[in-house]
């Protein structure tokens, strides 16, 4: 007697690319909210300070992350690189270390001349038009802080080393270890608990280099001592030169660089624009932009996810593996925005009140601002996990150079001109402004996917 299998027994391709996604998918998520609730705990600690030293410490912080996002593109090459490898050779280890280990000197060189640029942080804020007072104190404070950025580099490419194999459960471990330890050190130097005496705001920039130390030595355990690991042999003779894969690095990991520095600074010029109407509307933007920032690293993780996973593809030479991939990854971060917008559409009162008291007089402005600054982000989160998403697509297939071109362009060309016009010239004050931000994303999201589907015209293919 035979049986037929049920439709839900049959293999399906699309079911179990669905279930490798997801299963890479949810600890980068998690993993990228600890390292949001490592900045948070940041801000808090040192907001117990004082509002000056808060002010000296967001000003130096947020000159760090400039360089730092744009070092982070960077290293990110690692992982699309390791990926494909994997791809190519299932059981590579030789291609796999030589990237891993190359990836360690490109942080390192990048940093020498950020450092250099960091130190000269008060000259820097100066010539911007900041407070001497403010300056100041932010060198005092920066001058501590830019040393964490180079472990938090290898961190971060110890944590692609990870996704690539498709083991990244240990990165949101350790990165939940470092949330606990970077509040102890922060704590402990900040305020001079245990017998040390009180560093204030360089207490948190020493904190800082801690917590990632700390973080990237967890790695280098996991990765040295765990079966699964350890055959690489990441951390032998990493001294020793490669300057093929060296070049390679760069050649691939700078257009991703330059489009996360784009992406970030377009932020940036919409608070300084914000600044120009009113103060209102710049604490309105800040928790519109919170807000979305936190549903953000939902798609960001999947497009991490996706890079692996194409990238997997892109290594074996497997059309039909990339398509799924790409497509599985792009239809969860949309949809999931997409319920994420329905819930801001219904409920922007609630969203707002998480931040401030709605019910106070002093605040009415400011939430009707938010309100309707949120209205707009609701379609800005839809094309916001769009374009994030498919960069991280075509990441996976070694595109970078045009996909930043398109970014350039739909963020500062669209978004910041349609935002300021609108803003500006048409009296929608920051409306227009967060108008022509989703418009710029939407743009982007719209070029990310056409060159996506053409993928195979425009010779991306294996």
């Amino acid at each position: 007697m035979t049986t037929t299998a049920s439709p839900t027994d049959r293999p399906s391709p699309w079911r179990d690319e669905l279930r490798a996604t997801l299963a890479l998918a949810w600890p980068l998520i998690l993993t990228n909210l600890s390292m949001s609730l490592i900045g948070a705990t940041d801000v808090v600690m040192v907001g117990w300070l004082g509002p000056t030293e808060l002010a000296a410490a967001s000003l130096g912080f947020n000159l760090c992350m400039i360089a730092a996002i744009f070092c982070m593109g960077l290293v990110t090459a690692t992982a699309p690189m390791m990926a494909s490898e994997r791809g190519a050779k299932a059981h590579s280890v030789r291609d796999i270390r030589r990237t891993f280990r190359q990836g360690l000197w490109v942080a390192v060189a990048i940093m020498i001349p950020i450092w250099l640029v960091l130190w000269q942080t008060e000259t820097v804020l100066l010539t911007l038009g900041q407070q001497a007072e403010l300056a100041s104190k932010a060198q005092s404070y920066v001058r501590a802080y830019m040393w964490s950025i180079l472990p938090f580099l290898w961190l971060i490419i110890a944590r692609n080393f990870l996704s690539a194999l498709e083991q990244p459960l240990w990165s949101l471990i350790i990165g939940t270890l470092g949330v606990f330890a970077n509040a102890a050190f922060n704590y402990v130097l900040i305020f001079g608990k245990l017998g040390l005496p009180p560093l204030g705001l360089v207490g948190a920039g020493i904190g800082s280099i801690l917590a990632n130390v700390f973080m990237f030595l967890g790695m280098v355990a996991v990765i040295s001592y765990h079966p699964k690991f350890r055959r690489y042999h990441l951390f032998g003779r990493w001294w020793r030169s490669d300057w093929p894969r060296f070049r390679a690095l760069w050649k691939l990991g700078l257009p991703i660089g330059v489009t996360m520095g784009l992406e970030g600074g377009v932020f940036g010029v919409a608070v300084m624009l914000m600044g120009l109407i009113d103060t209102a509307s710049v604490a309105a933007h800040a928790i519109a932009l919170q807000v979305a920032s936190v549903t953000f690293m939902v798609p960001m993780g999947l497009a991490q996810a996706a890079t692996v996973r194409v990238g997997i593809g892109y290594g074996r030479r497997d059309a039909a593996l990339i398509r799924r991939a790409g497509w599985t990854s792009f239809v969860m971060g949309t949809g999931f925005m997409a319920a994420m917008a329905v819930f801001m559409w219904l409920f922007p009162e609630l969203l707002v009140a998480v931040f401030i008291d709605r019910d106070a007089a002093i605040n009415a402005e400011v939430v009707q601002l938010a309100i309707s600054f949120l209205a707009i982000a609701a379609l800005f989160q839809i094309v916001d996990g769009a374009q994030v998403v498919g960069a991280g697509m075509l990441r996976g297939l070694h595109d970078t150079s045009v996909p930043m071109l398109i970014a350039a362009f739909g963020y500062w060309v669209v978004g910041i001109g349609v935002g300021a016009w609108l803003a500006f010239y048409q009296g929608w004050n920051g409306v227009g402004i967060w108008v022509g931000l989703a418009t710029g994303l939407g743009i982007v999201a719209v070029l990310m996917l056409v060159r996506w589907s053409l993928r195979a015209r425009l010779g991306l293919l294996p």
